[in-house]
């Protein structure tokens, strides 16, 4: 099946970019599992998960609205809902909008203020820094990496009342580290099209890939201890951590073989493995704990 047909039939769902949705909810709800050292209070979970997914949503909606130029020149993108026709751009621009405002207000209200500003921060650290980033320098995904790791501290912060301990950023720091792979995967795929869409990606300054591909195999290897630092801060047992170590080392496999072979087919199994990384650390997350 092509990467066209797998897009979400309803245009206004595909303008909240459902897959980063779903990674969005996933480590936002290892933070609040982690932090609360599991879930005991479901309504707040789920009021979390519901500000979370509107927040995230909008943010999504306004990168559409924010890159609608761009978009109608790459192949890749040219059939999005805003350089298609299917939405208005100022509808996108409202409906944005308004869910990420729906989403801070129903954090703050059902759940605490430090998680309704961290996900005010997130979607603009997002919209109004990295969005534009993009067409400026390659920092864009070290920074772009900064907003994609504060989910698992809205989590913790919702689980704990607001307070952000050192377990929270053990997980921001491995959701920092593992974009980067993940990104940098994406980035070698669809270098051309970047190209054509005038985006600073790193793949695109440094055409040969050398340093996408240094970067992506040294931070997959960092990713191995890295992940492990739960497990000496109490959070995790021996469970998790034989299964991070495995996990850590499937990671690293097709990174390594990217870094041989440059090829795009290898860039597919980094972002296919990066993507499956998530729900299984949450899994060994609930196995140990329960374990």
């Amino acid at each position: 099946m092509s990467r066209r047909a797998k897009r979400p039939s309803n245009p206004y769902i595909e303008l909240m970019k459902p897959r980063i949705l779903m990674m969005v909810l996933i480590t936002a709800t290892i933070g609040f599992y982690l932090g609360g050292m599991g879930i005991h209070h479901w309504p707040t979970f789920f009021w979390m998960l519901v500000g979370v997914a509107l927040s995230s949503g909008g943010a999504g909606a306004l990168n559409h609205y924010l890159e609608r130029d761009i978009d109608s020149l790459m192949p890749r993108t040219r059939n999005r809902p805003l350089p298609s026709g299917k939405v208005r751009p100022q509808h996108a621009l409202m409906m944005g909008t308004y869910m990420v405002i729906a989403g801070v207000m129903v954090l703050v209200w059902q759940v605490n203020l430090m998680t309704g500003f961290l996900a005010l921060m997130t979607a603009f650290l997002y919209v109004l820094v990295y969005t534009p980033m993009k067409r400026l320098s390659w920092w864009n995904t070290p920074i772009g990496a900064i907003p994609g790791a504060l989910p698992p501290l809205g989590g913790w912060a919702a689980a704990t009342g607001g307070q952000l301990d050192t377990g929270a950023w053990v997980l921001f720091a491995i959701m920092f580290v593992w974009q980067h792979p993940h990104f940098y995967a994406i980035a070698w795929m669809f270098r051309e099209d970047y190209r054509e869409g005038g985006l600073k990606m790193l793949t695109v300054v440094d055409p040969s890939g050398r340093r996408a591909f240094r970067q992506t195999i040294s931070l997959a290897v960092l990713l191995i201890p890295l992940s492990l630092v739960p497990v000496y801060l109490g959070l995790s047992g021996p469970l998790y951590a034989v299964g991070m170590v495995l996990l850590g080392l499937a990671f690293v496999w097709p990174c390594a073989r990217l870094m041989l072979t440059r090829t795009t087919a290898d860039a597919r199994s980094v972002l296919r493995m990066s993507v499956i990384y998530l729900p299984l650390w949450l899994i060994l997350f609930v196995i140990d704990f329960n374990f």
